[in-house]
């Protein structure tokens, strides 16, 4: 089955990582929001900290759109459903705009945008540059012609000078709005640690940063025009599986009951994956391993990424819990762990030389290293039977 969705869609894109795109697609979100829009948040890709920050300044749940993971009827139905009942989309891609998992940019923020048909707003960074933000601007539109760059913010301004000088360079060469411009902002609204941003869930002044951010971005930012080149996105036509038409259960099995740990060491969850199991009929039990002294009685469990070794001591503290959970385990339990929630189920967490015991599931321990050890998606071959995959 085949719908037009036809909604006000507009995505926040870079020249690369670290341009303050973050800032801005926060900041948006939440003037739009103050001004009565109500906004569906997406992020591209598996970063949950952003999706939090998205999800606190709009005030609606933040999914991710994530190609690679999901293919395109997958995310385009996501896409659809979670659009419905807003008044438009607002997303936040990742890293630069043409960065994907190989020279043919595949995944990518730009193949994202022309899948959505979404018109796209570069944040420009503008440290120790002038025309040749112009320069570089025109060289992404000749890239790849399908994909619709419609305006530019530029970002680290030095002065009116500078903004000036790159704004007519912009406006002449590349035939681009320039909506708004960002002085250099000495203050660290939003901390960073080895991560990314500090999670909002851990920043005691959240609702003030986001409050801030909205303040600088609604005195700088144009975002009536913003809004503009969100509702001229054009209609997509997206494919719905049929087995989700009428969002019943694709089968009737009996009501099971999995459980998931969700507090501050556990949290990073595709919400989409959460709802599908309803969906499919299983009752979702929350439980924490800083908090609950013992697993809920559930019939499975999933423990999602996180950050572990920032609650490593309060982890290794809970000894009632771990020892409920290797229990439970070693009785027959399921278990699906990502990331932090495999790092759980090992023997030992080392971080900055010191040793946690963890549930002791598996004989490993992990170890937190200086520097990140490798980035992006790991593609594994299955050599052996599982309840999860196929070999």
């Amino acid at each position: 089955m085949q719908m037009m969705v036809d909604c006000p869609r507009v995505l926040f894109s870079a020249l690369r990582g670290n341009s303050g795109k973050t800032f801005l697609t926060i900041g948006v979100g939440a003037c739009l929001t103050l001004r009565g829009k109500a906004l569906s948040p997406f992020k591209k890709g598996p970063d949950y900290i952003d999706a939090a920050w998205l999800e606190m300044a709009t005030g609606r749940p933040c999914y991710h759109l994530d190609l690679f993971l999901m293919g395109k009827e997958g995310l385009l139905s996501s896409f659809m459903t979670h659009v419905q009942n807003a008044d438009g989309a607002l997303v936040e891609g990742n890293r630069g705009l043409y960065d994907g998992m190989d020279q043919k940019g595949s995944y990518s923020t730009a193949e994202l945008a022309k899948l959505l048909k979404a018109p796209v707003i570069m944040v420009a960074d503008c440290s120790m540059a002038t025309r040749t933000v112009a320069a570089t601007i025109l060289g992404c539109q000749h890239f790849d012609p399908e994909v619709a760059i419609k305006g530019v913010i530029l970002n680290r301004t030095g002065g009116q000078r500078h903004e000036a000088l790159i704004r007519s360079a912009l406006e002449e060469r590349c035939g681009v709005p320039v909506l708004g411009a960002l002085p250099r902002i000495e203050e660290k609204i939003f901390p960073e640690r080895h991560m990314g941003l500090v999670p909002p869930r851990e920043h005691p002044g959240a609702r003030r940063a986001i409050e801030e951010t909205a303040r600088i971005v609604d005195g700088q930012i144009d975002l009536d025009r913003i809004w503009e080149i969100a509702r001229d996105a054009p209609a997509v036509e997206i494919g719905i599986p049929d087995g989700r038409q009428e969002g019943r259960p694709l089968c009737s099995p009996e009501r099971l009951k999995i459980g998931f740990i969700r507090d501050s060491a556990f949290w990073f969850y595709y919400r989409d994956n959460l709802e599908r199991l309803e969906e499919l009929g299983a009752s979702l039990v929350p439980c924490s391993a800083l908090g609950d002294k013992e697993i809920p009685p559930v019939d499975a469990l999933y423990i999602g990424g996180g950050f572990p070794e920032s609650h490593a001591a309060a982890l290794a503290a809970n000894k009632d819990f771990r020892k409920s959970l290797r229990e439970a385990v070693e009785a027959g339990l399921p278990v699906y762990a990502e990331c932090g929630g495999l790092m759980y189920l090992g023997k030992e967490l080392l971080v900055e030389e010191n040793i946690y015991p963890m549930t002791g599931v598996f004989p490993f321990r992990s170890v937190l290293d200086k520097r990140p050890q490798g980035h992006g998606y790991t593609i594994l071959d299955v050599d052996a039977p599982n309840p999860y995959f196929p070999i």
